[in-house]
């Protein structure tokens, strides 16, 4: 029942249970999920097939190998790998040691990784040599040469070279510590150890690494996936990858928590994953919108049994709700949820609660304030503004990360001295607590003295049927300051030109937003998480107005 005495009515009773106080650790979680689902299946991955009481043996042989590789309680340590069982155990070792887990992007190229492996202190790395014909070892040595992982360095898979050390080597060393001093690692950690550094996008500079704790990370995601509806029995195909809270926290271990089976995907194809979904019985599929687009399009070609799944979950701070009915319809499912976070906030700020929200405050908001998180959306001087009115998102609660590794500066920017995160992104929240995120505020483009937010021009600009993805950014104007100008990747059918579109733009949106130049692209350029790099584009526009002046000029008068 709501509880109306507190900041937090519409939370029902059943989904207030704090999971960091009896879970207390990531590998603890494992201990108790083996005593609580013992033979039930907790990973799947090809032909492995792990119980839960199974995962807990292989995470002590793990601690085990850890130790006997010199990894101690605060050593940092990589994982740059895909998503797949031994991701799992590595990390579990990693995190049993009482050592804090560094997962690495396998989109990065050699100068990203060897960045955050230095920046990050890691003493050891555990990667792989044969996904997508990578030589991960041999990118990081090219780029730097002398980084001491490369000393300390494993194959979770592969084998690079004769004298390279494996992950078969390591548990072999491990053996000869006795299951006990795992045992005892294990019971050390407590829940404000840190679990991991997460190092953000870096989409308009370097990547910052974010701290957050065994309790965080068990307090939110528990709560968080329990409010989706996560239950004992489910199956997860785990397309997110495991390097992004998504898939590591919000489903690998989210898994672990509720005793459903984890089934890790480690490169994506439409027709294998619904072929999965029929084999297994999947039940909860989450992942970004374009991962549905593409289920959904394959799903058209051929008949694929769907009737396992119950519950989905299309990610991004914009969501089309057409995406959303598409799903419901086509794929049947019980539920379909909503929600927002960032890195910095545990990936767990706002969510829309199954069988509380009713279908147009999922399809149009991504909820409201997650169980004990404050939220508020100020003006530039931090002021609050009125409810419906747009400002800068900030979150306070437990979620909020301990702050940025070795960067008290950029800390201290972040956060206020009362504890507020600052998320940059431009939101409103309604007169009953729904959020709706409009834009980032580096991206806010101020024409003529208005504020143009880049993601209301896109969300026109690609309802055009000839339009596959679009991105939006602010270029210098001698009059106006700053206008917009569009960035599209077309359907190649299209016959008309970039004239055209800019004509039909300003149909449908008031003359500032309207963009005054349109550039196609074959794709967007995107960083190793997939996020549009917008500074890449907006250099590209800035060459553009240097030599095109007269094309970006626009109208004489903007109009409201």
């Amino acid at each position: 029942m709501p509880h109306d005495d507190d900041g937090w009515p519409y939370i029902p009773a059943d989904l207030r249970r704090r999971y960091d106080r009896d879970l207390v650790s990531i590998p603890n979680a494992v201990r108790s999920a083996a005593a609580r689902f013992g033979e039930a299946e907790a990973v799947v991955d090809g032909t492995t097939r792990f119980t839960f009481a199974e995962l807990h043996t292989a995470m002590l042989d793990a601690v085990r190998a850890m130790m006997a590789f010199g990894i101690r309680r605060g050593d940092r340590v990589g994982v740059w790998a895909p998503n797949s069982v031994q991701w799992v155990v590595a990390a579990l070792g990693v995190l049993g040691a009482g050592a804090v887990l560094v997962p690495l992007n396998t989109r990065f190229r050699r100068d990203e990784a060897a960045y955050i492996l230095r920046r990050s202190g890691a003493r050891a790395l555990l990667t792989v040599d044969d996904f997508l014909g990578n030589d991960f070892v041999g990118m990081l040595a090219g780029a730097d040469p002398d980084n001491p992982v490369l000393q300390r360095t494993v194959l979770l898979t592969g084998r690079r070279g004769d004298d390279t050390l494996t992950w078969s080597d390591l548990l072999g060393a491990g053996c000869a510590l006795p299951v006990e001093s795992a045992e005892a690692a294990v019971d050390s950690i407590a829940a404000e150890d840190l679990s991991d550094i997460m190092f953000t996008s870096g989409t308009t500079g370097r990547p910052k690494g974010v701290m957050i704790t065994h309790r965080q990370s068990l307090r939110a995601h528990g709560w968080l996936t329990k409010a989706m509806g996560f239950r004992h029995g489910d199956s997860y195909l785990i397309v997110p990858p495991f390097f992004h809270t998504f898939g590591y926290k919000a489903g690998w271990l989210a898994c672990v928590i509720h005793g459903v089976t984890a089934i890790p995907v480690s490169v994506f194809n439409p027709q294998h994953a619904l072929e999965l979904i029929a084999d297994e019985k999947v039940s909860i599929l989450c992942g970004p919108p374009t991962l549905f687009e593409d289920l959904l399009d394959a799903q058209r070609d051929a008949a694929y049994d769907l009737s396992s799944l119950r519950l989905t979950m299309p990610a991004a701070a914009h969501v089309s709700p057409d995406l959303m009915l598409r799903i419901r319809a086509q794929m049947h499912v019980e539920v379909t949820h909503s929600g927002y976070g960032l890195t910095e906030a545990t990936s767990s700020v706002t969510s829309t609660l199954p069988g509380v929200d009713d279908l147009d405050d999922i399809l149009h908001t991504v909820g409201r304030a997650v169980l004990d998180v404050e939220l508020r959306v100020v003006d530039d001087a931090g002021v609050d503004v009125a409810p419906g009115m747009p400002g800068e998102l900030w979150v306070r609660g437990y979620n909020v990360m301990r702050g940025y590794w070795n960067d008290p500066e950029g800390t201290a920017e972040t956060i206020t001295e009362d504890g507020w995160l600052r998320t940059g992104d431009i939101a409103t929240i309604d007169n009953r607590g729904y959020v709706r995120i409009t834009d980032r505020k580096k991206d806010m483009i101020i024409v003529g003295g208005f504020n143009v937010y880049p993601a209301e021009v896109e969300r026109v600009m690609a309802a055009h049927p000839a339009i596959r993805e679009v991105a939006v950014v602010g270029v210098p104007d001698k009059r106006l300051g700053e206008v917009p100008a569009a960035f599209v990747v077309a359907d190649l059918e299209w016959p008309d030109g970039e004239a055209a579109l800019i004509l039909w733009a300003r149909e449908q949106l008031a003359n500032i937003k309207v963009p005054r130049r349109v550039v196609t692209l074959d794709s967007l350029p995107r960083n190793a998480s997939g996020k549009v790099l917008k500074n890449q584009l907006r250099d590209q526009a800035r060459t553009l107005v240097a030599a095109q002046a007269s094309d970006l000029s626009g109208p004489r008068s903007p109009r409201r």
